[in-house]
Formats: structure tokens, C-alpha cells, sequence
């Protein structure tokens, strides 16, 4: 799934108001967190992730790991924040037409 420049503009206005649902720790990356961001995005669709990195390549690694582990779609990463979007079954946000 790819969205276009005007559905993340979409996502990007939701996702203003949002809080950060998951936060990784000093930990990283690991399954329990893969598995919470999972189960964030079954439920909301679209959330926050704070990743704990003062490094940005390190922290852009842990982001695409995110993205590629869950099977969601990046819409933007601000500082330490990446915003994920996901379609559950129920399709809670409707998405602008590309």
C-alpha cells in the first residue's frame, strides 16, 4: 500500500492532536514492542511511536524496522516521533482519494 502526497497530508492533520501510544526504551527495538505497536494499530490505525535515540541513523534503522515488522505505511517522522498508519478490518479512518 502506498499512500499518496495528499492522503499523508490527511494522516499528518490527524495525527497533530495524537500522543505518542508506544514509546520504544533504552532497550530498542524488541518483540515486545513490535508486538505493542501491532496491537496499537489493529485498534487505532494511525498512532505515534517515541523513539528513544539520540542518533539519527540509529533511530531512522529502528523506524523502517517498525514500519517493515508491522506492515504499516510511514506518514512522517518529527524529531524523535514517528506517526504509522495501518487499515484495520473495520476501516476507522476514511482516506481522501489519491
Amino acid at each position: 500500500m502506498n499512500l499518496s502526497t495528499k492522503q499523508k497530508q490527511y494522516l499528518k492533520g490527524l495525527a497533530h492532536s495524537l500522543k505518542p501510544v508506544v514509546l520504544t526504551g533504552s532497550n530498542g527495538l524488541t518483540e515486545a514492542v513490535v508486538a505493542e505497536i501491532d496491537s496499537a494499530l489493529s485498534h487505532h490505525e494511525l498512532i505515534k511511536v517515541k523513539i528513544a535515540s539520540e542518533d539519527r541513523d540509529t533511530k531512522n534503522l529502528i523506524a523502517d524496522a517498525i514500519v517493515r515488522e508491522t506492515k504499516s505505511e510511514k506518514v512522517q517522522v518529527i524529531g524523535k516521533t514517528l506517526v504509522i498508519y495501518r487499515p484495520s478490518e473495520d476501516r476507522k479512518i476514511e482516506l481522501p482519494r489519491k
